[in-house]
């Protein structure tokens, strides 16, 4: 009598993010081992993620053979004009679709790792070695050069515009004092209310280096590489005191540093943290948020030569950090945390980003070597991206028999156009087998596909496919993959159900 094929349904894979951090061994089907060029969307699937479209349209002519656009920031002045500045081929810009040079005549710039913030109507540029700059809605000038300017303007790493004035850190030479500016003169270091902190005697572990500054719930939070200091009362620097240390976690990347509006985000020797406040029990605990990619990033982090970047949109509910030199992105979606605390990520290749923006209106400016492209579609500029999701080895609790996978029936939300393959192994070997077909053709692919292109619409917007796909071989442990080449059209996989044979004992 022939044994009755056994269903086996795996509903939103891949919705967990990425685990590598685990052994894969009887790893809970929702985590994926692979999710590239995807994110999670807003209904907890895994889905490709949006491309790029160009913006700028004279990024040759006045980038010529830089690396591009390496920082980009949104000025939106007290009576509503808005102005985009970027930085790129040692030359400040204005503008997004063309690219204006505004430069400041005999300014030595020889690096373009700006940290761009603005204070009562102002806008500085601040990175090491350089004389900070100045916009005060008119032209672009060295700070020290700007009427009202007093005291020596401090070359800083690091800025941070908060409590009404600014505060600048990180200095060649000097990685322990914080100087504040006179209230809502950013151009003011003597006098008034200006001032500076010095923190070599208050570093829990004896010694540290500041890296970052963030205001979080009204208090100050200086960063070092391995502890974090608190500090009350920063709206009156002159009287402000230390309300809290953290030991042991630090962050190590100026950039990495972002604020949710509840939260801070940042990277650590140890992986992506989360920096919140308890005030319960007057205490800031932090969460591991890449605690299932920790040791990829810490790894990635420790090869990077270049600046590493990140970036936050509530609208997109994602917190991005870059790593250039590895030319990969982690993707964290935001919009809630996994029962250990963790987030849900993805990667991203190919985009390869120098920089990030957000702008008022909610859209991120990316910065490439073209200038600057916006978030938006599923097209990298004109071309097709390839996504790929692939799930761990799973034996589907049962770890004694043989599997025979007969039939996949797949629950794909989008994909119209899309050239689609799906893949599977077994017994942890990558030497999978394939069957490659493309939504809404009639093309049966190389291998042949026994039911395909069956569509049906819950609107004009919202296209459900669902192709059957003929499986084959056996082994203890399955693994299988979906790979799309992202063609104008979003792409998420509902569900994936499976007709299995199970044989003999192994």
């Amino acid at each position: 009598m022939a044994q009755q094929l056994q269903p086996l349904t795996i509903a939103a894979p891949g919705f967990a993010g990425i685990n590598t951090q685990d052994s894969p061994i009887g790893l809970d089907p929702s985590f994926a081992s692979i999710a590239d060029n995807c994110v999670i969307d807003q209904l907890g699937r895994v889905g490709a993620r949006k491309g790029y479209e160009t913006v700028t349209t004279n990024g040759s002519s006045v980038l010529g053979t830089s690396k591009g656009i390496e920082a980009i920031h949104e000025f939106i002045e007290y009576d509503g004009t808005v102005t985009v500045f970027s930085a790129g081929n040692n030359k400040i810009f204005t503008g997004t679709t063309t690219l204006t040079d505004v430069t400041p005549s005999g300014t030595n710039i020889t690096a373009n790792n700006w940290k761009i913030v603005s204070l009562a109507d102002n806008l500085f540029f601040y990175q090491r070695g350089h004389k900070p700059l100045l916009y005060d809605g008119s032209a672009l000038t060295e700070a020290e050069d700007a009427s009202n300017a007093s005291g020596t303007q401090p070359q800083g790493n690091e800025v941070l515009a908060a409590f009404g004035r600014l505060w600048v850190a990180d200095l060649t030479g000097n990685k322990h004092t914080v100087y504040f500016s006179d209230l809502l003169h950013g151009r003011k270091w003597s006098g008034g209310s200006s001032g500076s902190l010095d923190v070599t005697n208050v570093w829990p572990t004896g010694y540290d280096e500041i890296t970052s500054i963030a205001s979080h719930n009204d208090f100050l939070i200086i960063f070092g590489k391995r502890s974090i200091l608190v500090y009350s009362g920063a709206s009156t620097p002159a009287s402000m005191v230390l309300a809290d240390t953290i030991v042991g976690v630090g962050c190590i990347a100026r950039d990495s540093v972002k604020n949710t509006g509840v939260d801070l985000i940042f990277l650590s020797e140890d992986g992506v943290r989360s920096f919140q406040r308890v005030v319960q029990e007057k205490s800031m605990p932090m969460r591991d948020i890449s605690k299932n990619v920790r040791s990829d990033i810490t790894y990635l982090a420790r090869l990077q030569t270049l600046p590493i970047k990140a970036h936050y949109s509530a609208d997109e509910a994602f917190y991005l950090l870059s790593f250039e030199t590895s030319e990969i992105v982690y993707c964290f979606d935001m919009r809630s945390a996994l029962q250990d605390g963790s987030h849900r990520v993805t990667t991203w290749s190919v985009i390869n980003p120098l920089c990030f923006a957000l702008t008022a209106s909610g859209d991120t400016y990316i910065g490439k070597s073209t200038g600057i492209v916006k978030y938006e579609g599923y097209l990298d500029n004109t071309e097709k991206f390839q996504m790929r999701y692939f799930s761990n080895p799973m034996d589907f609790g049962n770890t004694s028999n043989l599997k025979f996978l007969k039939k996949f029936n797949l629950t794909i939300i989008g994909g119209q156009n899309t050239e689609t393959a799906l893949n599977w192994g077994y017994d942890y070997l990558s030497d999978y087998s394939k069957q490659s077909f493309t939504f809404g053709t009639s093309n049966i692919a190389e291998y042949g596909i026994s039911e395909y292109n069956e569509e049906g619409e819950y609107s004009s917007s919202i296209v459900i496919q669902t192709p059957k796909v003929n499986g084959s071989g056996s082994g203890s442990v399955v693994t299988f993959g979906i790979e799309a080449q992202i063609n104008d059209a979003a792409f998420s996989i509902q569900k994936i159900d499976i007709l299995a044979l199970l044989g003999r004992l192994i």
